[in-house]
């Protein structure tokens, strides 16, 4: 079950930054282009300068969302370890853990278009 809302969480985030992509293609390379002082400069020297422009923003952006999940689980897994202390049977323990982290995450995507609009806020979106 874990699995499957990882599954769900990573095709969310890459069906967002895939129409992110396409939907800016055009204000990404004038923002990248801008962000670079020298147009005449070798295509590698390019690609370093448009990852020191915008993807910091975008790391920030995800590594806030997986900041979140993680504390979710983990508030999860916590709850799990009470109900075992608790003397709860492990069929029941993990459907509990199953149905915390469920929850978690079907409410966090739900974030996933608003950590969109942030990343192409640059762009003048």
């Amino acid at each position: 079950m874990a699995d499957l809302q990882q599954l769900q969480v990573q095709k969310a985030v890459d069906s967002a930054v895939k129409s992110l992509e396409r939907e800016n293609i055009q204000k990404m390379l004038m923002f990248w282009y801008s962000c670079c002082e020298d147009s005449r400069e070798a295509m590698r020297q390019v690609h370093q300068c448009i990852e020191r422009c915008h993807a910091p923003l975008a790391q920030t952006q995800l590594k806030k969302f997986q900041g979140c999940l993680a504390q979710c689980t983990m508030h999860c897994s916590d709850k799990a370890k009470d109900l075992i202390d608790a003397g709860n049977r492990g069929f029941q323990v993990k459907w509990q853990l199953e149905t915390c982290v469920t929850k978690y995450v079907d409410d966090h995507m739900h974030l996933i278009p608003t950590m969109t609009e942030k990343i192409s806020y640059p762009l003048g979106n």
